[in-house]
């Protein structure tokens, strides 16, 4: 459910891309019997939309249709859903909770995450091919979620957060934002690419606002994990302090994490004037990342 942080505008926006995610990723999906298409549908429904958001908006910045960008907006939603799946599992972090239902494996059994979550996975590239672009940008699509997706974005940056528990010593501060630019911010970074990417425009600004907004994530992330409640966060919180990790707010302060994070989302916001007033519910959706309560 929305919170009342979000305006009216972003609210519409983050609800109507979840619905194009779920609804592209629900026609591939059609027909097909089972618990595992059962338990895929199930992972990608529920969540804030951020992602598909973030890959329809820029491509509409960018003058690209809903329709034409569909596809990418359903892949990084299946992307998405399939490396919480993973991440729930008792061999990574051990979740009971997400999104404030019974995480896959717990409603199901472990073999069906581990296909749902690999069900997934190969459907968003699946997905990608539907986008309507040239050949070029469209396999620069490909690629490019390949590499966010994988051992040089969030299974890397996943690999070395599992790495963390177990390290002789704490994590410093650059070292966490090296590791959660990959497991958190990769996704993110991607979203907010698609529509250079399918456009053939400038980069910069788009990659300059996901590495910052990415980043800003996971700081909030971090502070709900100290401030938040399990109910309204919909997964279980503080399990960060208790596993003694090093965090943001561990590293800077409850007060210097969330002054880092305000300071990214107006780096994010800044990206943005090149965009003019047609970028403002992209600002909107950089706020909302650190005024959220889930």
């Amino acid at each position: 459910m929305m919170r009342d942080t979000l305006g009216l505008g972003l609210q519409q926006s983050l609800a109507q891309a979840s619905q194009v995610a779920e609804a592209r990723i629900g026609f591939a999906l059609s027909g097909l019997d089972g618990i595992v298409p059962e338990a895929m549908l199930y992972a990608v429904a529920g969540g804030k939309g951020l992602r598909a958001f973030l890959a329809l908006e820029t491509a509409r910045l960018h003058g690209i249709s809903p329709v034409a960008a569909a596809g990418a907006a359903a892949a990084i939603e299946c992307i998405h859903a399939y490396s919480l799946i993973h991440d729930d599992l008792p061999c990574m972090d051990d979740d009971d909770l997400r999104r404030g239902r019974p995480t896959v494996h717990v409603k199901w059994d472990q073999a069906t995450a581990v296909l749902a979550g690999d069900g997934l996975q190969a459907l968003a590239f699946e997905l990608l091919t539907q986008v309507e672009c040239a050949d070029r940008a469209k396999l620069h699509l490909v690629m490019t979620l390949a590499h966010a997706a994988g051992v040089r974005g969030m299974v890397g940056g996943q690999a070395s957060d599992i790495a963390a528990e177990t390290a002789d010593a704490p994590l410093s501060l650059e070292q966490i934002i090296a590791l959660q630019a990959g497991k958190t911010g990769a996704l993110i970074s991607w979203s907010a690419l698609v529509g250079p990417h399918m456009a053939d425009a400038a980069r910069e600004p788009m990659a300059i606002y996901g590495r910052a907004l990415g980043l800003a994530f996971q700081i909030w992330d971090d502070v709900l994990d100290v401030t938040g409640d399990a109910t309204a966060v919909g997964k279980a919180v503080g399990k960060d302090a208790a596993a003694g990790k090093a965090t943001f707010v561990s590293l800077l302060g409850l007060d210097g994490a969330k002054s880092r994070a305000a300071e990214l989302v107006q780096e994010a916001c800044d990206a943005l004037s090149v965009y003019g007033d047609d970028a403002e519910t992209m600002k909107d959706a950089a706020r909302f990342v650190i005024a959220r309560t889930y």
